[in-house]
């Protein structure tokens, strides 16, 4: 997963948004503006994207998103409690349709017990209501690369909020039987005459 994956990614988000007039906000650690930096490579992204956030320090994410000073006491900047406040303090402040949020541990350093290089929370926040979290282990594989996935990330989960909520599951068939209407049988099937039994043969 690469460049051409972003790449690819983001014009389809962006068609995708275009289609359906969606705006978008990213508020971004670890990946330091990527995300928003792949979509704006693509003309025209203006109509779809409205601003990004590089909220690096806790101190960025508190001013500029609204995480609370507890949450990043209690869970940590990296962990699925921030980049779910990170996601809607972006998607509240832009006043947007969708946000999505990084926060993780891109290496070499940084690790701690528990949070090891390469993992990373994920967030997306939907103006309806909507909010998904994921969180990736990457591993040590490298900065470049767990950034660079990262942001593939974050755009396949966009692509997520902007196609819209699932529809509900359709309806059992034993349900659905049950709904349709019923067919009245043919009265020629009740009008037909018996033969008369044959007489016995002499």
């Amino acid at each position: 997963m690469g460049g051409s994956d972003a790449r690819a990614l983001s014009r389809s988000l962006l068609d995708l948004c275009r289609m359906r007039k969606l705006t978008i906000a990213t508020a971004e650690s670890c990946t330091g503006g990527l995300v928003a930096g792949a979509l704006t490579d693509i003309p025209g992204s203006s109509d779809v994207i409205d601003r990004g956030f590089v909220t690096y320090s806790n101190d960025a994410k508190r001013a500029m998103l609204g995480v609370e000073a507890s949450t990043l006491t209690n869970f940590g900047a990296v962990s699925k409690e921030t980049a779910t406040a990170m996601a809607i303090g972006a998607l509240e402040r832009a006043d947007v349709d969708l946000a999505v949020a990084i926060t993780g541990i891109a290496g070499p350093g940084g690790a701690t017990p528990g949070k090891p290089v390469g993992l990373v929370h994920f967030a997306a926040a939907a103006r309806d209501g909507r909010i998904i979290h994921r969180e990736q282990r990457f591993g040590a594989i490298g900065r470049s690369a767990v950034r660079a996935r990262s942001v593939v990330e974050a755009l396949r989960m966009l692509l997520d909020l902007a196609r819209g909520p699932q529809a509900q599951a359709k309806p059992r068939p034993a349900a659905a039987s049950r709904l349709r209407p019923r067919v009245t049988r043919s009265p020629r099937r009740h009008a037909v005459k018996r033969r008369p039994p044959r007489s016995p043969r002499g």
